[in-house]
């Protein structure tokens, strides 16, 4: 970390966010999320997945951490839209390639344009893996579409539509309380910022999550997302009102 009031924010966080609460969809959809961590934990191609982004750590900006819930939730999300805690093969499979999606939707996130360059990535990377063509297309069109406030093109299967809308909206979860308990200091803890220089620009920032309300894509986002997005706000107006007056 760039200097001590790093360890002391990053612990006044995750404080605050334990105050502030679990979002409601862990708790409603608990079921759902753990299969989907099951499932996860369970898959060969998952683990090999893994392998290429634990090699890229460094160049994915939000951290290995990061993509790991993406593709836990955009599973548990494919599992509530299509039926639940029962799911057929069918069912499962496309939970597999949610969590491909997952895994490989940040591989080139330290570039410009990097959904577009990650979804070339990730059709080059996927060849090696054991999927249909049709299947890394709907992986590779999802990591196309995640990107925020930019247009989502409209794909015409519904199973390829419904992974690209379940990976936009589990990684816009993470616009939550994540935001400020890991994002944030796995994207500035390389860079040598003095926290004191990165507040002024915090507060900003903050306000600019808001404006993520209301761009989730599927049914269960639609429901659960804003409560992610108002309990990472609170979270970070707290954080930010406590950080400037113990610094200052």
């Amino acid at each position: 970390m760039p200097d001590q009031h790093y360890h002391m924010a990053i612990d006044l966080s995750r404080i605050i966010a334990a105050e502030v609460g679990t979002p409601r969809f862990y708790l409603e959809k608990a079921r759902e999320v753990a299969l989907s961590r099951e499932l996860f934990a369970g898959e060969p191609l998952i683990a090999g997945g893994l392998r290429i982004v634990a090699e890229r750590d460094a160049c994915l900006g939000h951290g290995i951490a990061h993509v790991e819930k993406v593709a836990v939730d955009s599973g548990a999300l494919i599992l509530i839209e299509e039926g639940g805690t029962a799911p057929d093969a069918r069912i499962r499979r496309l939970v597999l390639l949610a969590q491909l999606a997952g895994i490989l939707h940040d591989i080139r996130r330290s570039e410009t344009d990097h959904a577009e360059r990650g979804a070339e990535e990730a059709q080059a990377l996927l060849a090696g893996f054991s999927i249909g063509d049709d299947e890394r297309a709907g992986i590779v069109n999802a990591i196309r579409n995640h990107e925020a406030f930019r247009p989502c093109r409209a794909l015409a299967d519904r199973g390829e539509q419904l992974l690209s809308d379940a990976l936009y909206d589990a990684d816009k979860f993470r616009w939550g309380p994540d935001n400020f308990t890991e994002t944030l200091w796995a994207m500035i803890a390389h860079r040598g910022i003095p926290l004191q220089a990165l507040l002024p620009r915090l507060l900003p920032g903050i306000e600019g999550i808001g404006q993520i309300r209301d761009s989730f894509r599927t049914p269960t986002g639609k429901e659960y997302g804003p409560d992610f997005i108002d309990r990472g706000l609170t979270i970070g107006r707290r954080l930010y009102a406590a950080l400037t007056e113990g610094i200052a």
